[in-house]
C-alpha cells in the first residue's frame, strides 16, 4: 500500500498531467478532453472520497462548524492529503470549463493560458477571472447559455 507521500505524489502527478493537456493540446479530440475534464477528476475525487470517508469520523473535535473544528479536522495528515486532492479534483474540473467555455466564446489559447494557469495555482482567482471576462469584452452573442457540450463540438 502507498504511503501518504506517495498518494499526495501521485495525485500531484495526476493533476499536472490534466493541467497539461488542457493548457497546451488540442480540444478537437474528445477523448484527449475528457481526461482532464473528466477522467482525472474522478479519479481523483474517488481518492478523496477513500481518504475522507475512512479518517473524517476518527478526527478528535473536527468538523466544519467552526474554524478551530476545521483545523483539527485538518490536523491529521489523512485528512489534509483528502483536502488537498480535494483541492486538486475541483480545480481541474473548473479549469476544464474554463476551456471549454472559452473555446465556446472564441477566446485565444494564449489569452486562456495564464487564467487556467491562475486556476491551477490560485482556483477561485482563475474562475472570478475567467468569469469577469466573459460577463465583459470577450462575450459573443449567445455565450451567456452555459451548456455541457460533447467536447468534439468545441473548435481546437
Amino acid at each position: 500500500m502507498p504511503t501518504l507521500d506517495q498518494w499526495f505524489g501521485y495525485a500531484g502527478q495526476a493533476a499536472m498531467l490534466g493541467w497539461l493537456i488542457l493548457v497546451f493540446l488540442p480540444r478537437r479530440w474528445a477523448l484527449l478532453t475528457a481526461i482532464p475534464r473528466y477522467v482525472i477528476p474522478f479519479g481523483l475525487s474517488l481518492l478523496y472520497a477513500g481518504f475522507a470517508m475512512t479518517h473524517f469520523f476518527g478526527v478528535e473535535g473536527g468538523g466544519y462548524g467552526s474554524l478551530d473544528q476545521v483545523a483539527a479536522l485538518l490536523g491529521t495528515r489523512e485528512m489534509l492529503l483528502a483536502g488537498w486532492v480535494h483541492y486538486l479534483a475541483f480545480d481541474l474540473f473548473i479549469g476544464g470549463w474554463i476551456a471549454v467555455e472559452a473555446d465556446k466564446i472564441g477566446v485565444n489559447r494564449v489569452i486562456q493560458a495564464p487564467i487556467l494557469i491562475a486556476t491551477f495555482m490560485f482556483g477561485p482567482v482563475g474562475l472570478a477571472t475567467f468569469l469577469a471576462m466573459r460577463a465583459g469584452y470577450f462575450r459573443k452573442d449567445g455565450a451567456a447559455d452555459v451548456t455541457l457540450e460533447e467536447p468534439s463540438k468545441v473548435p481546437a
